[in-house]
């Protein structure tokens, strides 16, 4: 319920704050006393766009703010703050405002927390809905018709589970074409990686294998010199002639002439200590000398296998484009990915296929069974649209509901066509036969409908009353005065017959602003004196008469 309205500086507004009460409220006022503005600064809240071109001339904001009153528990509303972080405030309230700047830029809050136009738009469906003049165009939209006989039916849950559906199968979808799309790619690829692979797994890769054999190139390409030099080391270290001792031999004696002397001059044992370990340190590299030199091959067999395998390694180096051993093993394993990632897309199709079959199973068997509930809905749909608009003198009126099938969507697998006739006779879709008078009488049953099985707080009709008159207007008022028993429902019209219905009035109008001398729309709630004479004018227009007094007086007895 709408519970308070507070509008600042916009179009022809300058500050307005109102509290509205629960029941029919009738809304009146001359043509272009500003209604239609009331209505846009509703819509603000509501989520509708906005532009600098609302703010009011020599303002630099607009700010509309409305107070809510939680329809019963409030459990989807509480959801969607929940969701959106924002604070409840625990009284069952919800406030929402929306703030327009000079610069067009627009910010909107609940609850004094920041929300997107989505947010808000979200939150507003739960709370408010507006009938404008226009919204009878509807009647031929397809998706309005569904939503009309699916409220009906009490479809919601089905509704859900359908729009999950069909949500999951549209993503298994994406993801089995994407997955297809790259199996196709692979397995263009593969025999090209697979061979790729297999090159390189021979090749036995290892890396520093390139370092280690060109040492052993180097080795083995100079083996004979090498032999040679290290046996002149050997031949220097320990002559073969026999003419000379060798050099260990030599030191050694050294070393015991000035261990003897020593015994005369202490100090030369030092000496004899230090020649000691300068042979010990000798015997050692003449060992290792001759290690390497007794180790040292001289295989021409060997080299050729070293250079054949540094051979094969740079030609792939070079048909690869690597460097380094390191770059290969990496290619290589790169090869095996691409190849192992082939089976696991085969295996990941297959996967797919069987969710997306699975999917398919489970979205048929939801459109069947909101298939069946549409069908067992539409005849007692139809024959209470039918009773409510013979009730606003159509007697003779026909209306029915077609369900025909539809590719499947969030909706299920239906199409639903309102088919209607006046005479009662050749019914034929509703877009096609109707007059403007007789589409405002289906859209407030259809509304009356609505509001009884969706639970609607608050309901504003924008003259739905168009296009009618006399005794039909006076139905048309009981009706939407019976909606505001167990709802707030707003009223603006222009006929005395509804707004003698209303528990409260309100009358807008345009004048010049005594402060500023700009002209201004505002809105009153009527005092009872002030509800006669203001349906007398709309009885007899801008003379009020005795005659108009004393029928709106009547009017206002039989409401």
């Amino acid at each position: 319920m709408l519970l308070n309205l507070q509008v600042k500086n916009y179009l022809l507004i300058d500050s307005l704050e109102i509290n509205f009460p629960e029941g029919l409220i009738i809304i009146t006022g001359q043509t272009g006393a500003g209604k239609s503005i009331l209505l846009g600064a509703l819509s603000l809240i509501m989520g509708a766009k906005g532009d600098a071109s609302s703010i009011a001339d020599g303002a630099e904001t607009c700010v509309v703010e409305a107070e809510f009153m939680m329809p019963g528990d409030g459990e989807e509303i509480k959801e969607i703050l929940s969701e959106n972080e924002v604070e409840d405030n625990g009284d069952g309230s919800v406030l929402i405002r929306r703030v327009i700047y000079r610069t067009g830029r627009t910010r909107a809050f609940v609850n004094d927390s920041p929300v997107n136009q989505q947010v808000l738009s979200s939150l507003a469906s739960k709370l408010i809905d507006i009938h404008s003049q226009h919204q009878t165009l509807l009647l031929s939209d397809k998706q309005f018709q569904m939503s009309m006989l699916d409220h009906f039916a009490g479809n919601a849950a089905l509704l859900k589970d359908c729009g999950e559906a069909y949500i999951a199968l549209q993503d298994d979808l994406r993801q089995l074409e994407e997955v297809t799309e790259k199996l196709d790619k692979a397995k263009a690829e593969k025999d090209y990686n697979e061979a790729q692979l297999e090159q390189l797994e021979k090749a036995n890769l290892r890396d520093g294998e390139l370092e280690e054999l060109d040492a052993e190139q180097k080795q083995l390409a100079n083996a004979e010199e090498i032999k040679e030099n290290l046996s002149a080391v050997e031949q220097l270290f320990s002559p073969q002639d026999g003419e000379m001792p060798s050099i260990s031999v030599s030191l050694k004696e050294a070393e015991k002439i000035l261990s003897r002397v020593s015994k005369f001059v202490p100090s030369l044992q030092d000496l004899s200590e230090r020649v000691s370990s300068v042979r010990l340190e000798l015997d050692d590299i003449e060992a290792e000398v001759s290690s390497v030199n007794s180790s040292t091959e001289l295989s021409e067999e060997r080299l050729m296998q070293v250079e054949d395998r540094m051979t094969l390694l740079y030609d792939l180096f070079k048909k690869h484009g690597c460097s380094t051993v390191a770059e290969l093993i990496a290619l290589k394993d790169k090869y095996s990915e691409a190849v192992f990632n082939s089976d696991a897309l085969e295996s990941k199709k297959a996967q797919l296929e069987n969710k997306v079959s699975e999917d398919k199973k489970k979205l048929s068997a939801i459109c069947s069974l909101l298939t069946k509930a549409r069908k067992d809905a539409s005849k007692p749909f139809a024959d209470s649209i039918r009773d409510s608009v013979r009730s606003l003198e159509l007697d003779r009126a026909v209306f029915e509901v077609q369900i025909e099938p539809a590719p499947q969507s969030k909706t299920g697998s239906d199409t639903v066509r309102f088919m209607f006739s006046s005479t009662g006779v050749n019914p034929v879709d509703i877009a096609k036969c109707a007059s403007g008078g007789e589409l405002s009488r289906i859209m407030l049953c259809l509304k009356a409908m609505m509001a009884k099985y969706t639970a609607m707080p608050t309901l504003i009709f924008d003259e739905i009353d168009t296009g009618v008159s006399g005794s039909v207007a006076d139905k048309m008022g009981s009706m939407i005065c019976s909606m505001g028993a167990d709802m707030q429902v707003f009223a603006i019209t222009h006929l005395a017959q509804v707004a003698a219905k209303g528990t409260a009035h309100y009358l807008v109008s345009k004048g010049v602003s005594e402060e500023s001398g700009k002209v201004t729309s505002t809105i009153k709630r009527l005092s009872p004196e002030e509800r006669v004479l203001e349906i007398a004018r709309i009885l007899s227009g801008s003379e009020i008469t005795e005659a108009a007094i004393s029928n709106a007086k009547s009017l206002i007895s039989k409401a």
